[in-house]
């Protein structure tokens, strides 16, 4: 394979979202294992592990670690950290709890014989007898787990659960389990629906309905691992409410609701409420990066919600969208209200009796105001669905109207003054272009500047005739 496939390989790669990245990994590892004509596996499995540990990171195998074999079924739905998660989400730090019980308490016999096959392997240096050694472990740990797990009342039962972990490990015990014990079911799924769901219309829909007609993969804790598992293979998540509606035959919310596939609406939700609280800590952080792509995500999302379905204003999922739409409002709108004070602190003409030889423009604060200056831009795109309409309107056109007038203004003053002033007006004149470039496109930058170069020339040319 030649150098340029393998570049476009490793793009296409980097463009998918974590979860996918974690499911194609699994399956490729899996293939290793399973002896099958491993040089595709091994090639994208090489690429996938420089992506996602990094290119300069050796890219070792990773199919040794006991736990990590355990727990592979729940790869493509952990999270990190251990805030609130969803219906169909595992926290990954839950994993090394339950690992530990499993060795300790719940089923230590099945555990050693685990470690011992997993020794066997690595000695023979053969991986044929290692798949059924692990999904044998799969099976009694998952017996293991759900036994404990189930609701059930008494102190023995606090004290038992005490023993497995914090309370957020007890309440992922459940759903790990259910997880490890339906990993055929969901094998099997992975494998008849596409992996890419570029459009999610009528034909696809129909053909994951049929692929998730199972009833293992019906219940009603393992439907949301189902549901995640195919929006991880669309393109706009929130397209999982499709499903939802197809199955009730409506749009109305209340029918929607009265399915088991209502718990698609509710994970959109969700997961739009998530997106705009990483959109909100990235503002706050100066990250505009990523804002452009999450702001399309959070419009399309709110706009699809509110047209597929037919939901009520004073509905729990009626409140919940008004209350996302509230939050993306306020975080947009403040920080769009800051962004004129901020280009008029840089443009300001201060007099010249204010300006010594001391006096600069912070490069930082400048790449930071034309960041915000973009960021205004793109909110412009999608201001009508975000609630932010007028702000977004009236404060680009403010700032289109101050920066052409204070650049003409900064471009005249470099006719006149001392070196001492002129070599300020010089930065704040390549501030005010940057912005011009911006607001107004390359074509008017590129005009400002020549008119800077020119005024500078011009004020130059009566000292050298003098």
């Amino acid at each position: 394979m030649s150098q340029t496939p393998i570049e476009r390989l490793k793009d296409y790669l980097v463009q998918l979202p974590p979860q996918s990245q974690a499911l194609l990994m699994r399956e490729f590892e899996r293939a290793v294992e399973r002896g099958e004509d491993t040089a595709v596996a091994t090639l994208v499995l090489e690429q996938l592990r420089k992506v996602v540990r990094g290119a300069d990171e050796e890219a070792l195998p990773r199919t040794d670690d006991p736990a990590r074999l355990l727990f592979r079924p729940l790869e493509p739905f952990l999270v990190e950290g251990n805030s609130a998660v969803r219906a169909g989400q595992v926290r990954r730090a839950s994993l090394t709890p339950v690992w530990q019980w499993l060795s300790r308490d719940g089923a230590p016999e099945k555990a050693r014989e685990f470690e011992a096959a997993l020794a066997r392997a690595r000695q023979s240096g053969t991986a044929s007898e290692l798949e059924p050694a692990v999904r044998k472990f799969q099976l009694a740990a998952a017996d293991a787990i759900v036994k404990i797990a189930m609701p059930g009342h008494g102190g023995d039962k606090q004290r038992a659960l005490a023993r497995v972990g914090a309370p957020n490990v007890i309440e992922d015990l459940l759903p790990i389990g259910s997880v490890l014990q339906a990993r055929e079911a969901l094998d099997g799924l992975g494998s008849r629906i596409p992996g890419f769901l570029r459009v999610f219309g009528d034909p696809q829909i129909s053909q994951v309905s049929s692929a998730i007609n199972v009833p293992t993969l019906q219940t009603p804790q393992l439907l949301p691992f189902v549901l995640s598992l195919v929006m991880q293979r669309l393109t706009a998540p929130w397209q999982i409410i499709r499903l939802a509606v197809k199955m009730a035959a409506s749009d109305d919310e209340v029918r929607v609701a009265a399915t088991p596939y209502g718990i698609a609406v509710t994970i959109a939700l969700h997961d739009l409420s998530f997106l705009a609280a990483g959109l909100r800590t990235d503002i706050k952080r100066g990250h505009f990066e990523n804002v452009a792509e999450q702001l399309k995500a959070l419009h399309d999302g709110v706009r699809g919600l509110r047209t597929e379905l037919d939901l009520r204003n004073d509905s729990t999922w009626g409140r919940q969208l008004a209350s996302i739409r509230a939050d993306i409002s306020n975080t947009l709108q403040s920080e769009i209200d800051s962004v004129p004070g901020r280009v008029r602190r840089l443009l300001r003409q201060r007099p010249d009796k204010d300006i010594s030889a001391s006096s600069g423009v912070d490069a930082t604060e400048v790449d930071e105001t034309a960041a915000l200056i973009d960021f205004v831009a793109i909110c412009r795109t999608y201001a009508s669905e975000l609630a932010i309409n007028e702000v977004t309107l009236r404060t680009y056109s403010d700032l289109q109207q101050y920066v052409e007038q204070a650049t003409e203004a900064l471009v005249q003053s470099l006719r006149g003054g001392d070196a001492r002033v002129r070599a300020y007006r010089q930065m704040q004149v390549a501030a005010a272009i940057r912005f011009c470039e911006v607001l107004f496109g390359h074509d008017y930058a590129s005009l400002m500047s020549r008119a800077a170069e020119n005024a500078m020339t011009g004020e130059r040319k009566p000292s050298r005739a003098g």
